[in-house]
């Protein structure tokens, strides 16, 4: 695990806010000339703890949508059947996330579909293509109460 200081995690919490913030624009806000703070920048960079700069889209803005969460049991549980799971999933874009899960069930989908007649038709893929699903069940979002903030979230994990 890559060593932060102080600086560094304001690097990343400002970043995690404001991904289009100007070089000397973070450079003044910790406290730091510019060459310094692009010097820090490159270091996270190169070390993958900053792996992009995204766009935040409002989807529902632009799309109807529906957001579904699905647990994976698998009928198998032999090291080739994850992999083999693990790999199909890949090829689709619905999938937005994908955990493998302890203690129960073996995987925690995150799917976004443009409606549920989509979203049967994906699962349907999924069974069709071999990849061990034993069961599976859905829960369908109503509504987001609270979503990521990531700068927050750093600050949290690494308070003392």
């Amino acid at each position: 695990m890559l060593k932060l200081d102080k600086r560094d995690i304001k690097i990343l919490q400002i970043l995690s806010r404001e991904g289009r913030i100007s070089k000397t624009r973070l450079a003044e806000q910790i406290n730091l000339s510019p060459a310094p703070c692009w010097e820090r920048l490159q270091r996270l960079e190169k070390a993958g703890v900053i792996r992009g700069y995204h766009a935040e889209i409002a989807l529902h803005q632009v799309a109807s949508h529906v957001t579904l969460f699905v647990v994976i049991e698998l009928e198998q549980h032999q090291a080739q059947a994850f992999r083999q799971f693990e790999t199909g999933i890949e090829l689709y874009d619905e999938i937005q996330g994908c955990w493998a899960l302890g203690g129960g069930y073996d995987y925690l989908l995150n799917i976004v579909c443009r409606d549920i007649d989509r979203y049967q038709r994906l699962i349907d893929q999924l069974l069709d293509s071999r990849l061990g699903i034993g069961r599976y069940f859905t829960y369908i979002v109503t509504k987001t109460i609270k979503t990521p903030a990531p700068g927050q979230l750093l600050a949290t994990l690494l308070q003392d």
